[in-house]
């Protein structure tokens, strides 16, 4: 049987301006100019014989034609994306690359993936290094965690409750402020509180464990070295907007391989709840 010529392009284009209801952002995402969205719809529409979009006094809007062919679309797309990362070398269901923050590699991320390799013993882990977003095809990731306030255009699910907590030295320490980018201490614009500056909330932990004063940090980040006696708590947690989240794309979100890691990581340990 032949198959019917899909306008590929067009269908992209088309699924870009229709979540954004902008050609000029759906533009950004595809990297063309707004014509060459405004050519790609009118393309399209000419093929079709409907009219996609209506402009209105607020914005974009799509037509009941549009809106009738656009869950099959974005399924059909989904569908691509899967068969072409199944055919991708180097992705077998063995190996699984997880992109994170230093800190949070070496004080929860680490303990947590050698629990899990004593269940899955075949399984290969690569980490890579970063504090900001990275994108998940050029590196090849498959998922990763952040510190966040949510997982933004991503699937995700936040590890624990989104607390920081304030730590010092177990014999305590001189009431000065630990900062690090993006600490409270740092948000609050208070130059003057902080007596020493390090470049990440671990070796805020490490630099409160020596006694150089306070150092406010993610509770989850935390609590192993609490747990350990490495540090002692000052007060009570509170609540704050950034938690971890784990995040991927939805192709790499969908893969069993992410599933039962996802599942893993958000099981709890002892030390995340002690007694």
């Amino acid at each position: 049987m032949k198959r019917t010529h899909l306008p590929l392009n067009g269908l992209r284009v088309l699924d870009a301006a229709a979540r954004h209801l902008s050609f000029t952002r759906a533009a950004d995402e595809l990297a063309v100019t707004p014509a060459a969205v405004g050519q790609q719809i009118r393309a399209l529409e000419d093929m079709l014989g409907v009219v996609l979009f209506r402009r209105t006094p607020k914005g974009l809007e799509l037509t009941p034609e549009t809106e009738a062919g656009l869950d099959a679309l974005r399924s059909g797309f989904l569908m691509f994306e899967d068969a072409v990362r199944a055919m991708q070398v180097g992705q077998s269901s063995q190996s699984l690359t997880i992109a994170a923050p230093r800190d949070i590699t070496a004080k929860w991320l680490q303990p947590k993936l050698a629990d899990y390799v004593r269940e899955q013993p075949d399984l290969h882990f690569a980490l890579v290094a970063a504090d900001s977003d990275l994108d998940f095809t050029e590196a090849n990731l498959d998922l990763a965690l952040r510190l966040t306030d949510g997982p933004g255009d991503l699937e995700g699910v936040r590890i624990g409750t989104p607390s920081f907590v304030t730590v010092e030295g177990p014999a305590g320490g001189p009431d000065h402020g630990i900062a690090w980018p993006g600490c409270p201490l740092d948000k609050g614009g208070d130059e003057g509180e902080a007596h020493m500056r390090v470049a990440d909330a671990g070796l805020a932990i490490e630099a409160a464990a020596c006694g150089f004063g306070h150092a406010t940090v993610p509770l989850l980040l935390a609590q192993r070295d609490l747990a350990d006696g490495h540090v002692r708590q000052v007060g009570d947690p509170h609540d704050a907007a950034r938690g971890y989240w784990l995040v991927a794309p939805l192709p790499q979100w969908r893969q069993k391989k992410v599933k039962a890691l996802v599942e893993a990581l958000t099981r709890p340990s002892i030390a995340e709840n002690p007694s």
